[in-house]
């Protein structure tokens, strides 16, 4: 795992160019971690991400029995189906900050059965989680708080299901969703299962990651729109075999805005148009501030065209990535506005309040609404020491702020508490130097 200090010192970049090959999704890798797990049968992973959240996800299933070995020094790893029954069925399970981990976990722990204690950082015990438990204990679920109502820790026993129809709100996070996805298929031995989305659902992408991936693990999910959802009677999951984990959409976004930021072109290798995960919408939003997009199979490409242009958007869709074009306003042409971005309260940290703070001390003049961002970019991007709030997005998101665009030049920028980075991208400021040419240590 790669060793930062505890602060970096990113200097002013006068221009971006070359290839980053990315690391593998975390969205795909822990969804095809349980999913491997709940199998028939064994699975051959490629490429899985390396990472604090991917770690987390295979020490909890390595606790609740199932087997999984990594090839040598390899990203390639063998999961071993436990066929939707895990074998120990009393454990205390350690969740980081890994929201990818604890919410499909606690829907799969509360329809096999057992005796769980599920807990995490301090951070995850403020990340809500109440939707998903009301949803499972109004269908027989056993789930108690052990702290605060409605957030973890969770302590999780065995219950009786005694309904296949369920309800859960859609739009505080698309993971209640997800993990109700994918727990149904444990419930629908002998009848269908159904799942009615209360409101509005939002960061729909990444229910559609889920659905594919649940296809490819033999479950075939009916919906109706985005309001309900039926896994049929008799689903089972069972081993596609091998599966090889994309790069990730979201991680992609920085390198992607840097060459659209100071000239390009930048490319990045391991996502392209085939790709399952909607977060490479995001160079839809590039494309409409003006810089130039190519595309192949297994990569994309972003140049420059000069001065960014201002952009007003709706960022529902893609939550993770919009942080990248929070930033990339900085270089625009007047005011940009992202909207729909609630869901950022509820990620690591408060998203919105922390990207505000920190837009602020570079110049930029902020107004942060409940569910919106509006970034007027400075003349001049001052110097600033950016605090990540342990969010590995900050940390890389921000470090966009040193390159010199069209329009303003960039700073020196010191980013406070490199590491967290690690969540999901231990080698981000290495691959950020190979494009800018800068040496960090």
């Amino acid at each position: 795992m790669k060793r930062y200090p505890h602060t970096l010192d990113l200097q002013p970049a006068i221009h971006a160019a070359g290839t980053v090959r990315l690391p593998g999704s975390k969205s795909i890798s822990n969804r095809t971690l349980l999913l491997a797990a709940l199998a028939e049968g064994t699975t051959d992973i490629r490429e899985l991400l390396a990472s604090d959240d991917t770690h987390v996800m295979l020490m909890a299933l390595q606790k609740l029995g199932v087997r999984w070995e990594q090839a040598g020094e390899s990203q390639d790893y063998t999961v071993h189906g436990v066929a939707g029954a895990f074998p120990t069925h009393q454990a205390d399970l350690f969740m980081g900050n890994a929201g990818t981990a604890i919410r499909p976990l606690t829907a799969a722990l509360a329809v096999t059965g057992g005796d769980y204690t599920l807990h995490g950082v301090a951070r995850m015990h403020e990340r809500p989680i109440g939707d998903l438990v009301d949803a499972l204990n109004a269908v027989g679920a056993r789930i108690a708080y052990t702290g605060e109502v409605g957030y973890p820790p969770l302590h999780i026993q065995r219950g009786m299901i005694h309904t296949y129809r369920m309800a859960v709100r859609g739009n505080v996070s698309s993971q209640f969703l997800t993990a109700l996805l994918m727990a149904a298929p444990l419930m629908a031995r002998e009848q269908p299962v159904t799942i009615n989305v209360v409101g509005e659902l939002i960061s729909k992408p990444y229910i559609e990651i889920t659905l594919n991936l649940m296809r490819r693990f033999g479950v075939e999910v009916e919906r109706e729109g985005w309001q309900s959802f039926t896994v049929p009677a008799g689903a089972r999951y069972a081993s596609p075999g091998s599966i090889h984990v994309e790069g990730d959409a979201s991680s992609a976004s920085y390198f992607l805005a840097a060459g659209a930021i100071a000239g390009g072109p930048v490319r990045v290798e391991g996502v392209g148009r085939d790709s399952i995960q909607g977060d490479l919408r995001f160079v839809e939003a590039l494309e409409r501030m003006g810089a130039s997009i190519s595309m192949g199979e297994n990569w994309v490409e972003a140049r420059s065209n000069g001065a960014l242009k201002a952009i007003d958007a709706d960022f529902n869709h893609i939550p993770d990535a919009a942080m990248t074009i929070a930033v990339a306003a900085l270089y625009a042409d007047g005011p940009s506005t992202l909207r729909n971005i609630g869901s950022w309260r509820v990620k690591e940290t408060d998203r919105l309040t922390a990207m505000a703070t920190e837009l602020r001390k570079l110049g930029a003049e902020v107004e942060e609404g409940a569910d919106y961002l509006r970034v007027t970019p400075p003349a001049t991007i001052l110097p600033a020491a950016i605090d990540t709030y342990d969010d590995h997005r900050m940390a890389m998101c921000f470090s966009l702020a040193s390159l010199t665009g069209e329009a303003r030049r960039g700073s020196r920028i010191r980013i406070n508490d490199p590491k967290c980075v690690a969540k999901t991208f231990p080698d981000y400021f290495d691959a950020f130097a190979s494009i800018t040419k800068d040496e960090l240590f």
